[in-house]
């Protein structure tokens, strides 16, 4: 070959090798796929496909010049295939080199070589051994007819004796350690050895493995021995009238008790026929009852019986529950359907919310109000698509998917089905996607079809009532989300926590600490001053958690009286009290403190939690080069709002009461604090520029304001989402005025009257209305109460309708 009559670079590149050996004068295919390797490769591919291929001295993931043996083998790359997980390639063996220098940078690894030259001179030594090593392989060949008939040939063909040797230590089963030895041997006798000894290891293998067989053979004879046997047992016992064990007759009897589809009652009973054909000692019979008895707990003809009477339901709902009135309309409309229809397939409902609102104990309500069964599954940390269909019944100890499960706990075929925190269904991986396997389920056009891999037999859910919940949209897969009825349930106001703390949150409390009803007295204010300044949520967890704590102070001041000591008398917690039960308050309000200075402006957020209050800091650097500087951990989006910003407030400067030059020499810096907290989103644009005015013209942002909108470089104030949830963080922050934009004003039907009526709502179009607004003590057009007009400020502004932006928010506040 051509690459064998030149003479042989003094440098190549390295492919290390691990528990393998490259032989000169063979083709021996390789996967390559680590960096360092997969380096070489190309590195040989783009000069002269040349390699010097060497084994490792250990097995070291990335290997350096020290893990490397010295005597390796030139290689030529005869093809190359790309595959995901590399590179596979056809090397051919040309000489034996050693190396004596490798170096490598990066995972580029190159050694200096030396070939070795090698004799291949046929003497009497070496045809004895070549006489030695056919005779192994007549041997070998007659004890195993699973060896390659090519090995005879091999021996019969090759004239060469170099070649020879090699090629049979590329064809037989030896160790690295030896092939690497016979390839450091400089004389040829001394790799006939090798591979001699090779050869008659191998022999004697397959000698004790003959009687191992032989051995395992008349095993076999004797269980077919009694497997007869039993065959003519079973034959004595329908003789005599016996039959079938008792077992066999329970489970045929249950198959017909239970009545069973048509479908499923022929695939139980043709299970049952297997297994009365099977042995107790067969691997397979455990399998196959397992999954006859998987067949009978499926619940398939038990359906419970629903209370169709919308008034009655919603009586249930209200009980449990308060306000959430768009879930309670939508149940009171399926019922209402199904009372005039008589036959529907179950809604699917998505609760999407802050945590801490009901969502999950509202499914239990419905369940309560319907006369369903309640299931829960909770798929937060799913990673499995086997956890939805189940696994094959080809596993040992495959069962049923987490849905046949819940059906099978539920004892009914139409339960209340509520999947719990869907948007936290991890991502799927090499165990498939779960989030995919759920668009069967709740695809109502194909979920009365529903396959189960374990049962292999369609599951109708189409009469289940499925409720997921969820904290955030933005998780769940597009196509899971459009099979969804979404339904928003934002956080509460303040009286709306006060009324559920006094109808059910309290109560709740003190009958789980054992406190009679008359034993405590918590009044509204004092209520309120734990809803403000020791809770800021969206939902009523918190709050739940520090009534309880009320309790357990009370219910150890009744505990630890004296025996003979007078009965005490109710508890009533004023106001005043609450430091010596909780401790100091937690949130003070503190928008004097952090809005005194110019350049401080108040922001809403949305957030999974809820709403939430943001301040973005803004000053002026002197001797800069009008950079901007954006720190506080803020997204690319609420980045570019940012500098949005900024070029519509140095393009309008003289109108925005601020000299042109105000960031000559000047560098501008904007900080939102809470930095370890991730921040993004376009809706803080208005108040980022509101700060920079702030800081440019040297005037405090009115303490009492708080603003949210979209910033555009012409000025303009686009809409954005969550304006209830911003409305309502406002106003536990003690916030009166809110700036939105103005094509957002039919959000504000969603607030409880005694909010709007609380609030004062300035709808804007322009940056300059907010400037004139919060810089200023002007007044400007308001919405307070239930002042919405009849006709959109739209179509008055004549802006269009453009997409509603995605709310800022601060993730994981």
């Amino acid at each position: 070959m051509a690459e064998t009559a030149q003479q042989l670079p003094s440098e190549l590149p390295v492919l290390p090798l691990r528990r393998t050996v490259a032989l000169p004068l063979t083709l021996q295919p390789l996967a390559v796929n680590r960096p360092v390797s997969i380096e070489s490769v190309n590195k040989a591919l783009a000069a002269d496909r040349l390699v010097f291929l060497v084994l490792q001295s250990n097995d070291a993931e990335d290997p350096g010049p020290d893990d490397l043996l010295q005597v390796g083998t030139v290689g030529v790359i005869r093809q190359m295939a790309k595959v995901p997980s590399g590179i596979n390639i056809i090397i051919e063996g040309l000489a034996r080199a050693r190396t004596a220098t490798v170096t490598r940078t990066g995972t580029t690894m190159r050694a200096q070589i030396t070939e070795l030259a090698e004799s291949s001179e046929r003497t009497i030594d070496v045809d004895a051994h070549i006489r030695r090593i056919q005779e192994l392989i007549e041997k070998a060949l007659s004890l195993a007819t699973g060896l390659s008939e090519d090995l005879r040939g091999v021996v019969m063909n090759i004239d060469d004796p170099l070649r020879l040797v090699y090629v049979l230590a590329s064809l037989i089963e030896m160790k690295p350690t030896d092939r690497q030895e016979m390839l450091e041997a400089d004389d040829l006798l001394k790799k006939f050895e090798v591979v001699s000894a090779a050869l008659t290891r191998e022999v004697s293998l397959l000698e004790v493995k003959g009687k191992i067989e032989s051995a395992a053979q008349q095993e076999m004879t004797d269980a077919q021995r009694q497997y007869y046997l039993r065959q003519q047992l079973k034959a004595i016992q329908q003789e005599l009238g016996e039959g079938e064990g008792n077992e066999l007759l329970e489970l045929r009897k249950r198959i017909e008790d239970a009545k069973l589809p048509e479908s499923v009652h022929t695939v139980a009973m043709r299970e049952v026929d297997r297994l009365a054909r099977m042995t107790a000692a067969s691997p397979e019979y455990q399998m196959l009852r397992t999954y006859i008895d998987w067949l009978l707990d499926v619940p398939w003809s038990v359906t419970s019986e629903d209370r169709i009477d919308p008034v009655e339901a919603r009586r249930v709902l209200d009980e449990d529950h308060y306000d959430l009135d768009k879930v309670k309309d939508r149940i009171v409309e399926y019922l209402s359907v199904r009372k005039l229809k008589g036959d529907m397939k179950g809604p699917i409902l998505c609760f999407v919310g802050p945590p801490g609102v009901g969502k999950t104990s509202l499914g239990q309500s419905i369940a309560r109000a319907m006369a369903r069964k309640f299931v829960r599954l909770s798929l937060g940390g799913v990673r499995d698509e086997a956890e939805i269909r189940g696994h094959r019944r080809t596993y040992i100890g495959s069962i049923p998917g987490r849905i046949v499960q819940a059906l099978k706990q539920a004892g009914s075929m139409n339960p209340v089905f509520m999947l719990d925190e869907i948007d936290k269904v991890t991502a799927g991986g090499f165990s498939g996607d779960p989030a995919a396997a759920l668009l069967e389920v709740l695809d109502p056009a194909q979920n009365h079809s529903f396959r189960d891999h374990y049962l292999e037999i369609p599951v109708d859910l189409s009469r289940t009532l499925f409720i997921a919940t969820a904290n955030q949209l933005g998780t769940i897969h597009p196509a899971l989300l459009d099979r969804m009825e979404i339904i928003q349930l934002a956080g509460y106001s303040e009286e709306e926590k006060v009324h559920i703390a006094r109808k059910y949150l309290l109560p709740r409390q003190m009958t789980e600490h054992g406190l009679p009803d008359s034993s405590m007295t918590v009044p509204d204010e004092t209520l309120r001053l734990v809803i403000s300044e020791y809770t800021r949520e969206a939902g009523v967890r918190n709050l739940e958690r520090q009534l309880g704590t009320l309790a357990r102070k009370v219910a150890a001041r009744i505990a630890t009286r004296p025996i003979d000591s007078e009965p005490l008398a109710p508890t009533v917690i004023q106001p005043d009290d609450l430091e010596s039960y909780l401790g100091p308050a937690r949130f003070k309000k503190e928008m004097a403190f952090r809005t005194s200075r110019p350049g401080v402006a108040t922001g809403l957020a949305w957030t999974e939690t809820g709403g939430d209050v943001l301040f973005v800091e803004a000053t002026l650097l002197p001797g800069g080069n009008q950079n901007i500087i954006l720190t506080g951990q803020l997204g690319n989006v609420m980045q570019e709002s940012a500098r949005a910003a900024l070029s519509h407030i140095r393009a309008n400067a003289r109108e925005l009461g601020i000299s042109p030059e105000f960031l000559a020499q000047q560098d501008l810096h904007v900080h939102v604090p809470a930095g370890a907290i991730p921040k993004d989103g376009p809706s803080a644009g208005v108040t980022m520029a509101t700060a920079i005015l702030s800081a440019a013209r040297k005037v405090p942002v009115r303490r009492d304001i708080a603003m949210t909108g979209e910033i555009t470089l012409s000025g303009l104030v686009l809409p954005v989402g969550g304006i209830r949830e911003k409305s309502l963080a406002a106003r536990r922050s003690g916030i009166k005025t809110v700036i939105l934009p103005a094509l957002n004003e039919p959000d504000l039907t969603e607030l409880a009257e005694e909010i709007r009526k609380d609030m004062t709502f300035v709808p804007v179009e322009t940056l300059e209305q907010v400037v004139a607004i919060a810089l200023s003590n002007g007044q400007a057009p308001v919405l307070s109460g239930s002042d919405v007009p009849p006709q959109s400020v739209t179509e008055q502004a004549g802006l269009g309708d453009p997409r509603r932006s995605e709310p800022s928010g601060s993730r994981a506040r």
